[in-house]
């Protein structure tokens, strides 16, 4: 029993050391250090959007009608004036009927006219009338067989969408605007109208310059106020990777629109576009806009600012010794989120500490 209450005591003896030895030995952490680095920097605003023509115009027809013949599909570059579709014309029963109904008349009236215009000839070349009562029935017999020509154009117009002799024929539909065709919305076979009070008539194509593009995007409410015409802009496209296309700001809505409990404002900025890439209507992108920028400034990561607590105060620790540090105040300028601009309160030459993350240096009258 006594030797074993002796390895007792050993044991006891042996625990106690160790644990006094591990309780009182200090955890020594090695800080890195960086320097001041000269950099650019610059914050931004990203907004998203897509880049669309400047210019879309919708061609529509002159008459109503049904598709005869397609003369182009879309994605074809055209010239103003060129043909895209043939419409052939169904005219309607009771407009038809009506234009009948007139030369029919006209013809009634000018036959009249014409035995008119003869007896009153003679009796002029007799002498028994006045010229100017023969003057004016000539004149007479002349409208009649005007208004009976005009009767039979509108009657070939609504029959055939065009009159004899007519260089613009209703029923081609050409372009008005040179540039690619966008989108040919109709088919072979559809039936058109033209636009009216009432209608705003039928799209045959859409046809937009592709050069001259435009980025179309939103920016928050809290983001809008930092903008201003002619800020330059760089747009990425979601198709064309590692492309970069300049951009200047030409356009901010003066009102808001409500999106998912937000206020989003419109911008629209011109894109310069090049020959490198073809670049379709439609396609997502992105935009940066530089709200600030400073050249060749001192700068810091963020990440070895610290702040006072009490007074919010930035401020950095400066090596004096090996591992020995003191604080010094600085004031700092832009930060873009990595870096940050420092204005004052170090040299190019001081060492700052690098703040371990795993093992926080000891709290000091700085952090309470």
């Amino acid at each position: 029993m006594k030797k074993i209450g002796i390895g007792l005591l050993v044991l006891g003896v042996i625990f106690a050391t160790t644990f006094f030895i591990k309780s009182n030995k200090k955890d020594v952490t090695i800080y890195d250090t960086t320097q001041l680095k000269k950099e650019t920097i610059q914050t931004k605003i990203v907004a998203t959007g897509k880049v669309i023509p400047e210019d879309e115009v919708e061609i529509k027809p002159q008459i109503a009608g049904i598709i005869d013949k397609i003369l182009v599909k879309e994605g074809d570059q055209v010239k103003a004036g060129d043909l895209l579709v043939k419409i052939k014309v169904v005219p309607n029963e009771q407009t038809l009927n009506s234009a009948e109904g007139r030369v029919k008349s006209a013809k009634i009236i000018l036959a009249n006219s014409e035995t008119e215009f003869t007896r009153n000839k003679k009796l002029f070349s007799k002498g028994i009338i006045s010229e100017q009562e023969y003057n004016s029935i000539e004149l007479q017999f002349n409208q009649s067989q005007q208004n009976l020509k005009n009767a039979e154009s509108d009657l070939q117009i609504i029959k055939l969408g065009s009159s004899d002799g007519s260089s613009v024929t209703n029923t081609n539909v050409r372009a008005t605007v040179t540039g690619t065709v966008l989108e040919i919305p109709v088919k072979k076979g559809d039936q058109v109208i033209q636009a009216n009070t009432f209608n705003p008539g039928t799209t045959i194509a859409t046809i937009a310059d592709l050069n001259v593009m435009i980025f179309e995007g939103k920016v928050d409410e809290g983001e809008v106020s930092k903008l201003k015409k002619d800020m330059d802009l760089e747009v990425n496209l979601a198709a064309i990777e590692n492309k970069i296309y300049p951009a200047k700001l030409k356009f901010i809505a003066p009102k808001g629109i409500e999106q998912g409990g937000a206020v989003q404002f419109k911008i629209e900025a011109e894109v310069i576009i090049d020959n490198e890439f073809f670049v379709r209507a439609g396609y997502s992108a992105n935009a940066s806009i530089i709200t600030a920028k400073r050249e060749n400034v001192n700068t810091l990561s963020e990440a070895v600012i610290q702040y006072n607590k009490e007074t919010k105060m930035p401020f950095v620790e400066i090596e004096t010794g090996d591992q020995e540090f003191e604080i010094r105040e600085v004031e700092l300028g832009l930060a873009d989120g990595i870096n940050v601009e420092v204005v004052s309160g170090i040299s190019e030459n001081d060492q700052v500490k690098i703040w371990s993350i795993t093992k926080p240096n000891k709290i000091n009258k700085w952090e309470k």
